[in-house]
This record gives C-alpha cells, structure tokens and sequence, in this order.
C-alpha cells in the first residue's frame, strides 16, 4: 500500500492537489483527524481493496491542536506497518495567501470575529510545524498558477512511479524571491548578464545566442563545472538516505538568462544519471 499525506496551509493548493490524485487514480479523504490515522489504516489494510492500494489524505489545521501534537506518533506507527508512506506540504508566502484570501472572500477556517485573517495564518502555521517537519516533499505555490501545480503533481507521481530520487531543477529571480522550497540555492549574479547586451535582452537562456554567449564565458563554465561537482557528490548520499525528493534553485537577477542557462544545462548533465529529472523556470511562465 501508498499512503500520501498532503497538508499545508489553508489556501496553497491542498484541494487541487487532492482531486489531481484523484484523478491519477488514488483513494481520497480530506481532512481526517490525526488521531483516527491509525485507526484508518487499519481498517483499509483489513478491506484488501485494491482500490486502497494508493491513498492520499488530507491532513490541515482544523484538526484540534493536541491532535496534531500527536502527529509524529500517527506517522511512525504507520510505517511501522510497512507502509510506503510520504507527506507532501504546501505553502506559499503570507502575502500571497493573504491576496488570495482577500480577492476570493473566502473565509479562514481559523479566523473568526475575534480572530483576524494575519492571525489566522500565524496560528496556523504554528499548528502545523510538526507536520512540515516530517515533509519529504515541499511545494512553494507563491508564483503557481493552478495548471502548473496539476502538472507538479502529476510529474512527481510519474517520477515515483520509477522509484528513484526525484530532483526539481527550478530557476529563479531573486527580485522576486528564493523559492520557499527549494533544498539547495545557488547565485549566479556573479556572472555576465546578457541583459545588458542589446542584443540579447529579448532571449532567455533557452535560446542560442543567450547560450553561446555564456559558454564562451568563462566564469559560467565554472560555476557550471562546480555546482555539477558539489551535486555530484552529495545527490546519491541524499538516495541512500531515503530521500524522494529534492529541489535545486538557481537565480540570478531577472530569472530570464544566467539562471535559466544553468538549470537547462543541470538537467542535461543530470538526465544522464540514474535521478528523475523535473525542470521548472519561475519567471518564463
């Protein structure tokens, strides 16, 4: 059995990504208590309903906050089952979801007339400290529009399907922001912007004048040489670790030529070894 775990903070996406799962064919519950996990479990393991065999549920703030505290307890009796079981978490930056709050007119399912939408997403972003601790999969939704984050899903179910480590190459602007998610960062603003090449300001780092540009750049190259160096050398201890998951980030200023330039040429390096490869440009939507 396959048990996926999905939580996160109350608008970053937790319900697209329940009925993506869905429709990729698992077995959907939102919003069980922790304390009745185990109990669940049990009982799906007893049925032997093949329809089980992949389960996702929902787990967030509305649980009572001494049912979450337990979490880690639900959890490790879990996998002591034998139970290939995984938590995905979502976020996204407070300002974002506060927009997001604000242009839906939604209500916070922990604001109330005493309690105010700012403190809502404190609160619960306290709540669900144990549970994020626990995340071996952690999506940042700050800048995702809701195809792009079926398509994740959808990707990193695929990706887990062949049982190896999954990496997410993403470039980044840093005027925008260091993804939330992201395991590793590297800068590349040291190196020669092609943005102050008339010439080159309109391509990204897809198109080929950007990318003879940078090969004949010296200090390119070796960044390029050191950050394949460095993951090299650490990707298949994070394997044997058991880890499913990790999220690579470059950035430079724009997010449209150097950054982008080095995660196509990671994923070239990367697509040759034996690691799922996802490729994702923030900022070339």
């Amino acid at each position: 059995m396959e048990l996926l775990i999905v939580s996160g903070y109350s608008g970053s996406g937790k319900s697209i990504v329940l009925d993506t799962l869905e429709d990729c064919g698992y077995y959907c519950v939102d919003n069980l208590p922790v304390s009745l996990l185990e109990g669940f479990i049990n009982h799906i393991m007893a049925a032997e309903n093949k329809s089980y065999s992949r389960t996702a549920i929902g787990v967030d703030a509305r649980n009572p906050s001494e049912s979450l505290l337990g979490f880690s307890d639900s959890l490790k009796a879990i996998k002591s089952k034998g139970i290939d079981c995984e938590v995905l978490f979502l976020q996204a930056e407070e300002s974002v979801l506060f927009k997001r709050y604000s242009e839906t007119r939604r209500k916070h399912p922990l604001s109330s007339a005493s309690v105010s939408l700012p403190e809502a997403l404190k609160i619960e972003k306290k709540l669900l400290k144990t549970v994020l601790r626990h995340a071996s999969v952690v999506i940042d939704t700050s800048r995702t529009h809701i195809y792009q984050l079926r398509e994740l899903i959808k990707k990193q179910i695929k990706k887990k399907d062949r049982r190896y480590l999954s990496i997410q190459f993403q470039s980044f602007a840093y005027k925008h922001g260091i993804p939330l998610d992201a395991d590793f960062v590297f800068d590349a603003r040291c190196l020669a912007n092609p943005y102050w090449e008339p010439e080159l300001r309109t391509y990204s780092g897809r198109d080929e004048p950007v990318i003879d540009f940078l090969k004949k750049t010296e200090s390119a190259q070796a960044l390029l040489h050191d950050i394949c160096f460095f993951l090299d050398q650490w990707l298949p201890r994070f394997e044997i670790d058991n880890r499913s998951y990790l999220t690579i980030a470059v950035g430079c200023t724009g997010g449209q030529h150097r950054s982008v330039y080095l995660v196509e040429s990671l994923v070239s390096h990367f697509k040759e070894k034996a690691f799922n490869v996802i490729i994702r440009h923030r900022e070339l939507h």
